[in-house]
């Protein structure tokens, strides 16, 4: 039987950078997380593909998921939906693969309460002048929209202190290194390492 996966979450306010940062992160080198793509009802961006960049489903298609058991975490986020599917993710961390989720602050907590021994990395901006810009940078929002963002980023980054690492992305190469040395720590704290050594020693142990 495969050992189980180890199950990643990067969260972090809207604009900080997530996508950007996990991108670069599964561009590295020997590499080998699965991304679990997440569901959602808002409209898709520019070059976004459906399936790919997320799965685009209506409001009522997004409900009957959650009214049917059918998500690891949901939150409504600027009077959109965002969730992940529960099936792919239980799936893939049993057959032994380690799965890395980009989901906003309140989904997070959801995990957090669902799977505790997942790790929890909090992504940071500079600060909220610097988040303002890239928000406005990329375009996609009015300024009435970005400063609800903005005001929403203050209260998730009171958040802060329910995560088990927070990594600053001042730059996305300095980013994907801190979440690189964290994940390298995680595989070998004891409660991962034991199990398979004490297997390992056979009727010693």
């Amino acid at each position: 039987m495969a050992k189980r996966g180890m199950l990643i979450v990067l969260s972090g306010p809207s604009g900080v950078g997530k996508g950007t940062v996990r991108k670069a992160l599964f561009n590295q080198p020997n590499v080998d997380f699965k991304y679990s793509i997440s569901m959602t009802t808002r409209k898709p961006r520019e070059g976004e593909v459906n399936g790919k960049d997320y799965f685009f489903v209506s409001k009522e298609q997004f409900e009957n998921h959650i009214k049917n058991g059918e998500v690891l975490e949901y939150a409504k986020y600027v009077d959109n939906y965002y969730g992940t599917p529960l099936k792919y993710v239980n799936e893939t961390l049993d057959a032994g693969h380690d799965v890395f989720l980009e989901i906003e602050v309140n989904g997070a907590m959801q995990v957090r309460a669902n799977c505790p021994e997942a790790i929890f990395v909090f992504l940071t901006p500079p600060d909220l002048v610097v988040l303002k810009n890239r928000l406005i940078g990329r375009g996609t929002d009015d300024m009435e929209v970005i400063n609800k963002r903005i005001k929403k980023a203050v209260l998730e980054i009171k958040m802060m202190r329910n995560y088990d690492y927070a990594v600053l992305n001042d730059k996305v190469e300095n980013a994907v290194n801190r979440i690189q040395t964290i994940i390298s720590s995680e595989r070998l704290k004891v409660n991962r390492v034991m199990p398979d050594y004490l297997s390992s020693l056979g009727d010693e142990a």
